[in-house]
């Protein structure tokens, strides 16, 4: 199964290396690796982590990492990785705008 990353996960990459780089920037290259892997990982076993509650009907999945949330849709033959945020942020405003 492939694994696609959108435009705005990328955006949330670069957000987060930036976040760590001033205090060590050779640990913001390895954790967004570290994040980027996470979601190669989804590959293998797609189903495995829960739809996001209340709002099961997007089909959106959540995958913890460390702090982050990776979030993702299950297709047919492709894994689309919507966002990747810090697990304090409220992420509902980001992904479902219409429904607040």
């Amino acid at each position: 199964m492939m694994v696609v990353v959108t435009n705005e996960a990328k955006a949330d990459l670069v957000s987060i290396g930036e976040f760590i780089r001033p205090h060590s920037p050779k640990r913001a290259i390895t954790f967004v690796d570290e994040l980027l892997d996470r979601c190669e990982t989804l590959a293998d076993m797609p189903e495995a982590y829960p739809l996001v509650p209340r709002y099961e009907h997007h089909g959106i999945r959540r995958c913890a990492y460390r702090d982050y949330l990776i979030f993702y849709r299950v297709f047919e033959d492709l894994i689309e990785i919507i966002h990747i945020l810090h697990g304090a942020r409220d992420y509902e405003v980001l992904l479902f705008p219409d429904e607040r």
